[in-house]
């Protein structure tokens, strides 16, 4: 069955008395951190049992044998399942026609179409729970990194909260490591907080993906191939490929939405930019009345589809990874060339 979060978490609290639970969506980081919470729920006694799909393809009543099984040290035990896909469907309904499987089963998998049959058998059935996990935005990732931060036992402020969750455009393995970073700094630990400012920030490079990707931001909406190109491989040497480039990219492109809108209603782009005062991060403000005149409402709302098409693509499993997201920033790098 479908759960809201409110609904999947009450059940993590006690998760054996869910034969699965089906955790899916593009973010497959915050899928990872609710199959986690199966283990504290459990105690730190608890056995972990990890399988993949090909294994479960393989031998699909291993699941419910294992689901079944008592402890080596008759401790609680739980079974993590991923990567995860269509292949497991029968091991799944193994375990559903079990008639005893005490251990609870985390199934974790990428984003899934309406029509999977791993999707249909978990909504379908009561004694399964399936939920979606997307990046959080806005308020919601602000609030992420307040939690994550006090798991770490880092006292910030919200606007503290609000940068690093920028920086990490919303994704939770980059938010988490920007704040391991941060408590190995700080020597912080849950049983010895510490408080954390922006000077701390400022202190071990976590600063605003803004600045960092704002030559990546420029070469795309500017239509440099070349300089695209360079920026890509620089970014990924530091690690940074994929979904953070197309979100930071969408973001552009949603603001140049925003501005062009009011252009086509008969503002001046000076006149535009003037009202945006401190609003606009500062790099921008160079770029943006280059990039106005260029860029039409039909190919912006085009661009923000098929980037957003790409990332759910670098993100689901077996999918194109990093390279479906670079492919589109080329094809969006064109089309603002066509104008130039």
């Amino acid at each position: 069955m479908k759960a809201s979060r409110a609904e999947v978490g009450h059940a993590l609290k006690t998760p054996g008395q869910s034969r699965f639970f089906l955790f899916h969506g593009p973010d497959e980081a915050g899928s990872r951190a609710l199959a986690k919470a199966i283990a504290a729920a459990l105690g730190p006694d608890a056995e972990a049992v990890a399988l993949g799909g090909a294994e479960l393809k393989a031998d699909p009543a291993r699941l419910a044998d294992e689901a079944a099984s008592i402890s080596l040290f008759g401790g609680p035990r739980y079974i993590i399942v991923e990567p995860a896909g269509e292949e497991i469907v029968p091991a799944l309904e193994a375990l559903l026609e079990a008639p005893v499987a005490g251990n609870p089963v985390a199934v974790v998998a990428g984003a899934l179409r309406a029509s999977s049959s791993l999707l249909k058998l978990a909504l379908a059935d009561p004694a399964a729970l399936a939920f979606a996990s997307y990046a959080p935005e806005g308020r919601q990732a602000e609030l992420l990194a307040l939690d994550l931060a006090r798991e770490r036992g880092l006292i910030i402020r919200a606007d503290v909260a609000r940068r690093i969750a920028e920086a990490g455009a919303g994704n939770r393995a980059l938010i988490a490591s920007e704040l391991e970073k941060l408590a190995l700094f700080a020597d912080a630990a849950p049983e010895r907080p510490r408080p954390i400012d922006h000077d701390a920030l400022d202190a071990i490079g976590v600063a605003s993906e803004d600045g960092d990707l704002a030559r990546l931001t420029d070469a795309v909406g500017g239509g440099d191939a070349a300089a695209l190109q360079a920026e890509l491989s620089r970014l990924a040497g530091e690690g940074k490929t994929g979904v953070l480039l197309g979100r930071q990219v969408i973001k552009r492109m949603l603001l140049l939405a925003r501005l062009r809108a009011r252009v086509e209603g008969g503002d001046s782009v000076g006149a535009v930019m003037a009202s945006e005062g401190k609003s606009m991060f500062w790099k921008d403000k160079d770029a943006i009345p280059a990039q106005l005149p260029r860029w039409r409402s039909a190919t912006l709302a085009k661009a923000v589809t098929r980037l957003m098409a790409a990332q759910a693509e670098a993100m689901k499993a077996g999918g194109a990874g990093p390279i479906a997201v670079d492919e589109e920033l080329f094809a969006v790098c064109r089309e603002a060339a066509r104008h130039r």
